[in-house]
């Protein structure tokens, strides 16, 4: 036989079995082509990971994709996701695209990119674009017109449509269950950011799920940990697993921070917040413009809010108790929620993979490696209908991660948000080298994943998404 590549004494996870398995796995082209315990042959490349975990490349379910219209033809988060293994990418949440997805497929077709896209769409963005206001209700005729755009989207490849309630309060309950009714049944991925967090978390989760039951649609609650991490997880947990158990395609995904950003302008950080998330003005600390880094005090935070609405602010709001039990939950999947203005943000768009394993997973042991990988690899693989991912075996897509995991950890703070991992020390899309020896390749493998390639496009047709 004859292998590009050749990865020497590893060992990887099987799912399946609910073990590690010891070996050697080959790469030629853009799949596995051998897994076994000793494998010989032509090889124009040997690894040797003595022992290091080799990976299903992890997929991220939840970020926010590259802004090109603002940031130009710079590709700042895919970069960051595959210094710390990531190899997949789900955008298009909250309800926020950053452009329409035809001009977002143009520029990757131009840059390339470190990473496959997956995109949802932005009902949000194109109930503004349709002159729906942030309180508001829409009108019959905005409504025709913001489904109308959700197609274009979809036709493009869309997997689904994600919604920002908390952004938008005005978005009722019946409004989204009435658009979602719109597409058929099957494979159509929603995405939902909760209307509210901390003491009302509860009553968002139970929205959410009535939104799963009324239009019958697959339905992921978006970062769970900003929702219910202060002081509501366990009760926001056993409602999901209820949810679960009675049949309601939904599910979660949650990021390892004590901190959330958004920008400084948004219903978020309305006249109550204070009370309600149980913060002070130092609690919120700038992390996008002229003052990135700093505190705010009264003054500062309502300057900003008023006169530059856009700037991203992080807040420390949330309890590291409630995180752990949300990263070790039996369901559930690991989501960066990473977002960069300008190449600059939260430390999660640089360091979530990374610090599930070295943090919750080797030093607080929260959650074993074998299950901090399944949320990160097969699980959300499954959920998005990406059979060739996911797993370590002969034929699947060699998108791989070989890591350390006596060093692995995130580097990146809230003062260096961009600094990457150690401990990730190859990267690999469709069998190409994106990381290598720890140091990025410039390889650019990466593709837009469509609809019609995931499972569930295969199965209900492309074209009747869009009946």
């Amino acid at each position: 036989m004859s292998y590009d590549y050749l990865i020497r004494n590893c060992r990887w996870p099987d799912f399946e079995a609910g073990c590690f398995q010891n070996g050697d796995v080959a790469v030629t082209k853009s799949r596995i082509a051998a897994v076994s315990g000793h494998l010989t042959g032509d090889t124009k490349q040997v690894i040797e990971a003595n022992g290091r975990i080799l990976s299903p490349g992890f997929i991220d379910i939840h970020m926010h994709e590259e802004n090109f219209a603002a940031d130009g033809k710079q590709l700042f988060i895919s970069k960051q996701m595959s210094r710390m293994g990531v190899t997949t990418c789900v955008g298009g949440n909250c309800g926020v695209s950053r452009q329409p997805l035809e001009a977002f497929k143009s520029a990757l077709g131009e840059l390339g990119t470190p990473v496959n896209y997956l995109m949802l769409t932005g009902y949000n963005r194109a109930r503004r674009k349709a002159g729906g206001t942030r309180y508001g209700a829409v009108s019959m005729g905005q409504a025709k017109q913001i489904e109308q755009m959700l197609r274009e989207d979809l036709a493009e490849g869309a997997i689904g449509i994600s919604f920002g309630i908390e952004y938008d309060p005005g978005m009722t309950t019946g409004e989204i269950v009435d658009i979602l009714r719109r597409f058929p049944d099957g494979g159509l991925m929603v995405s939902i950011h909760y209307r509210d967090d901390a003491s009302n978390s509860l009553k968002s989760i139970r929205e959410m799920r009535e939104i799963a039951r009324e239009s019958r649609k697959r339905v992921q609650i978006s970062h769970l940990s900003s929702c219910a991490a202060m002081g509501q997880m366990k009760e926001a947990l056993a409602l999901i697993d209820e949810g679960m158990a009675a049949g309601e395609d939904i599910n979660f995904d949650t990021y390892p921070y004590d901190a959330f950003q958004t920008p400084l302008g948004s219903a978020v950080y309305n006249d109550d917040c204070f009370e309600h998330l149980n913060i002070g003005y130092s609690d919120v600390m700038v992390s996008s413009g002229e003052f990135k880094g700093q505190r705010c005090d009264k003054e500062l935070f309502e300057r900003l809010r008023k006169e530059q609405p856009d700037t991203q602010a992080v807040c420390f709001a949330m309890w590291e108790s409630d995180i752990a039990l949300a990263v070790a939950h039996s369901g559930g999947m690991i989501g960066s929620d990473g977002s960069l203005v300008s190449g600059a943000g939260h430390p999660r768009a640089a360091g979530t993979f990374p610090r599930v394993l070295g943090l919750y997973v080797r030093e607080r042991r929260q959650i074993s490696l074998l299950e901090a990988l399944r949320k990160m690899t097969v699980r959300p693989a499954r959920r998005l209908g990406l059979s060739k991912k996911g797993a370590i075996a002969e034929g699947m897509d060699a998108d791989l991660t070989l890591f350390d995991p006596e060093t692995v950890m995130d580097r990146a703070d809230f003062t260096q948000s961009s600094l990457p991992p150690v401990g990730i020390d190859w990267v690999f899309v469709s069998g190409i080298p994106t990381v290598a020896e720890g140091t990025e390749s410039g390889a650019h493998p990466g593709r837009f994943i469509p609809y019609a390639e995931t499972d569930f496009g295969a199965h209900t047709g492309s074209a009747n998404i869009l009946k």
